[in-house]
């Protein structure tokens, strides 16, 4: 044997060689019935057999299928060590809330089953070719989640179990598109911040303050080591992760006050009990998904979303969990009268003021409290169903006197030694301490189909006396996210500069998420005074005046594809309004009009240097045209089966007219000259 073979194969025992051929099989009967035999498909009947065979005892084949799918990652050892590695900590410890589930569902005498999808971590693939798989990831994880669903064909509920950025937005499709039988969403919870540190997010601009000689080699080493401090859960601050969390269960898909619990914790692992009794209610009770899902629900989340000053990713998800469940898909319309209708009442990271962590907003009560507010405030449809079995108007009736609450937000200010009410404000305390609305929707010659900023995160020092950001500066446009933080790092962007990241979109790199942008001018000394536009997306605890999802893409033909270094770019954000402007102002000596701006973008071609990414999987430029056809980033990146069918049947039939009109016998002029 050779020596890299050897190396392979190691020294084998002759253990290995005494095999069994046969056993006896389990012990028992199948509870099998006349009726069973002759008409139950052959694939029930077969099934029981595999049940038996994975040691499931036969006297207890007759309960309900419950369906535990979670995004579980990595193999963790019975004490909670590594044997291999998950790709982030939101799905590392949710086998533990999976098993307590089943455990329930046992006691209940009904029959657990357990299906995986795992799921990528944003934070892991910034600035690497790894994003370009991220968003594409969630509409494939949801068609794979539903076709596990329904290969269980007897299944009687599903419970989701997921945590992350595109996990659980997967999980909240797969469940939404599932809409004839009952479905439950169980969070993952949130990771503890270190007692001494930085959060994840703050912690990922390591690299770029390192740079610019605001940060030691040895601080960054000590800072990044103890950033996740705890081995569970979504990160500490309400980016994606855990405003995914809140929309679930504002959603009315999960049991009440389930968002933003502390992973690994006893109160974490009694929600996945809560949960799997819920289910298994739902079940008994013959409710489905579309009892519960409604067009009222998906306007409560939107109204929840507000209040909390959640992550600008939910605008893609929400509605395509929407359009996943059947129902009316908002648009830029209805996020920005929701925004300007909504009072932001939480303080948390990323946007503060006080920079709470997320376990501080779940002891000061989490979604029901916010909720409080906003029923009191006439904001809510309190009449929609939750999977809890009652209507969200019960439901808060029950959190406003439960003891769950009284001890929750008494432990935040007896052992924390934090006011529960300044993490959840009232309305009138909002207002006084300056919390103004989350979202606003530039629009203008450089986005014409819109676009979204978070203006709750521009530095207030930036701010006029009546709330308005204005910025009017020179643009200097980079083609790839590596040329822009390259450019950061190296003293290329300054003070007053417009930063312009064109072609990032869907059709260039599966619209990319550009974090480290965002976080290392947050947290640089001069980035206050810099401004981003781009037609990719950010991360949920991007802050700043960062404008994303400009449309139409520069690929897609977008006015961003056609700015040039040195045009004058005029930016105006009314924080209090929540009306924007983003526009070319002219290339000259000074700026001009918008109607210049206008003018002169219509008459250029779209930089050389914007093109589709060279390493975009094939996988990603299928997302990317399906998502296209269905509607774009403003659709939220779906797949809209009867657009797609259509515009495939259209171009075949375009197809099939040209090839009978190319071979049609009179067709060649020049073979029949002269012929009247």
């Amino acid at each position: 044997m050779n020596d890299p073979l050897h190396h392979v194969m190691g020294n084998e025992s002759t253990a290995f060689f005494n095999i069994t051929t046969h056993a006896a099989g389990p012990e028992g009967v199948l509870p099998l019935t006349h009726d069973m035999l002759l008409n139950a498909p052959s694939g029930d009947l077969f099934g029981w057999s595999q049940n038996v065979g994975m040691g499931w005892k036969p006297n207890r084949l007759n309960g309900k299928e419950i369906l535990l799918l979670g995004t579980q990652g990595g193999i963790r050892s019975e004490d909670g060590q590594p044997v291999a590695l998950g790709y982030h900590t939101g799905h590392w410890e949710i086998g533990l809330l999976m098993r307590e589930a089943a455990d329930e569902i046992n006691q209940s005498g009904n029959i657990p089953f357990a299906g995986y999808v795992s799921d990528p971590c944003d934070g892991r693939s910034q600035g690497t070719t790894g994003m370009f798989d991220s968003l594409p990831y969630r509409n494939d994880a949801a068609i794979v989640m539903r076709r596990l669903i329904r290969s269980l064909p007897n299944r009687a509920a599903v419970l989701g179990v997921a945590t992350c950025d595109k996990g659980l937005p997967a999980m909240m499709l797969a469940l939404s598109g599932m809409k004839h039988i009952p479905g439950v969403i169980v969070p993952g919870g949130v990771t503890l911040p270190p007692t001494h540190g930085e959060d994840a997010g703050k912690i990922q601009t390591i690299g770029a303050r390192y740079a610019n000689g605001e940060l030691s080699l040895e601080e960054a080493a000590d800072l990044g080591c103890r950033a996740c401090a705890t081995p569970g859960g979504g990160c500490q601050f309400l980016g994606t992760a855990g405003t995914a969390q809140v929309v679930a269960e504002a959603l009315g898909l999960t049991v009440p006050h389930a968002a933003l619990s502390p992973s690994g914790q006893p109160v974490w692992l009694e929600m996945a009990r809560q949960s799997a009794r819920a289910a298994m209610q739902l079940a008994n009770k013959g409710m489905k998904m579309s009892d519960v899902l409604v067009d009222a629900s998906i306007r409560n989340a939107m109204v929840v979303h507000a209040a909390f000053g959640g992550s600008t990713n939910l605008l893609l998800h929400i509605p395509a969990i929407a359009q996943a469940a059947g129902l009316a898909v908002p648009d830029a319309a209805e996020w920005a009268r929701i925004n300007r209708s909504v009072p932001r009442l939480v303080s948390v990271l990323p946007n503060g003021p006080i920079p709470h962590p997320t376990i501080r907003l779940f002891l000061a009560g989490g979604v029901p409290e916010v909720m409080l507010h906003l029923r009191r405030l006439g904001l809510l449809e309190e009449q929609v169903m939750t999977v809890s079995g009652v209507t969200l108007s019960e439901t808060l009736d029950w959190w406003e006197a439960s003891e769950r609450r009284k001890q929750m937000r008494a432990y935040l200010q007896q052992q924390e030694g934090i006011d529960p009410d300044t993490v959840i404000y009232s309305p009138e305390q909002a207002k006084v301490a300056g919390l103004t609305p989350t979202l606003t929707f530039p629009v203008g010659n450089i986005a014409p189909e819109g676009s979204v900023i978070k203006s709750t995160a521009i530095d207030p020092e930036m701010l006029d006396k009546d709330g308005v950001f204005r910025h009017v500066g020179r643009v200097k446009v980079f083609a790839t996210e590596r040329e822009a933080i390259k450019a950061i790092k190296t003293g290329g962007i300054a003070a007053g500069d417009i930063l312009a990241l064109v072609g990032r979109g869907p059709s260039g790199t599966g619209m990319e998420e550009t974090y480290q942008l965002t976080s290392a001018l947050k947290h640089l000394s001069y980035g206050k005074h810099v401004s981003l536009l781009t037609d990719a997306r950010f991360s949920g605890v991007s802050t700043g005046a960062c404008i994303g999802h400009i449309g139409p893409e520069a690929l897609a033909g977008g006015p961003i594809g056609r700015l040039r270094n040195g045009d004058w770019i005029d930016i105006r954000i009314d924080t209090h309004k929540l009306e924007g402007e983003i526009n070319m102002v002219g290339c000259g000596e000074s700026p001009d009009t918008p109607a210049a701006g206008t003018h002169i973008l219509s008459s250029r071609t779209m930089l050389d240097s914007i093109r589709e990414d060279a390493n975009l999987p094939d996988d990603t430029r299928l997302w990317a045209a399906l998502q296209a056809a269905s509607g774009g980033t403003w659709k939220g990146c779906v797949y809209d089966t009867e657009r797609i069918i259509s515009v495939l049947e259209a171009g075949m039939r375009a197809i099939e007219t040209e090839k009978a009109e190319t071979s049609h016998p009179y067709h060649h002029s020049a073979d029949h000259a002269g012929i009247d």
